[in-house]
């Protein structure tokens, strides 16, 4: 009796992989990957000539390294902020440090591993020069860029915005409306 009911176990597991269910097809859930969504964030550091748009040949193109930080709310749309250091050299070869800090919306849509940040922000900025300084001042910046997702937390790519820089005095024949335009490289660190 041991013997037929040991017998009958194992035709029964046997049995189970006769009716076993095969499918070569992939499970598909529906769910399309994108490579931003909500709450994703990044890190940016972008290393940049500074040219300095109208004023003449009294400014000598300038270098600059910024810093950011950006989160999604979306797949496409992202706030955040970010802080310059750009240094030119006067026609007497003095030093014109600029610190502009701003915050703003980023707008970026991607085509496969592409991505093209586009952004829109405003904040204020310090200008050194001569031992003058001038604090606080208002300024709104623009960019457009082209970065390449190397892995899915880094990506890197060319850089490039445009500077307004007003200085407003109580005579207006003295103010002054600085423009500058960087380009450069940038990387991003995304999490």
């Amino acid at each position: 009796m041991k013997r037929f009911i040991s017998i009958l176990m194992v035709l029964c597991l046997c049995s189970a992989a006769v009716f076993a269910y095969e499918d070569d097809e992939e499970y598909d859930d529906g769910y399309v990957y994108e490579q931003n969504g909500a709450g994703d964030q990044f890190l940016k550091i972008d290393l940049m000539a500074n040219f300095p748009l109208n004023f003449g040949e009294q400014l000598y193109v300038g270098a600059g390294i910024g810093l950011g930080y950006y989160k999604f709310i979306s797949s496409n749309i992202a706030v955040g902020g970010s802080a310059v250091i750009a240094y030119n050299l006067t026609i007497g070869n003095k030093p014109l440090i600029s610190i502009p800090v701003t915050f703003g919306v980023l707008y970026q849509p991607y085509f496969g591993k592409f991505e093209f940040p586009m952004s829109l922000e405003m904040g204020f900025y310090s200008t050194t020069c001569q031992g003058l300084t001038y604090f606080p001042g208002f300024t709104t910046k623009v960019t457009a860029n082209a970065f390449y997702r190397i892995t899915e937390a880094w990506s890197a790519g060319v850089i490039s915005s445009a500077y307004w820089f007003p200085q407003w005095t109580k005579d207006p024949k003295k103010n002054v409306q600085g423009l500058f335009a960087t380009a450069g490289l940038g990387a991003r660190y995304h999490f």
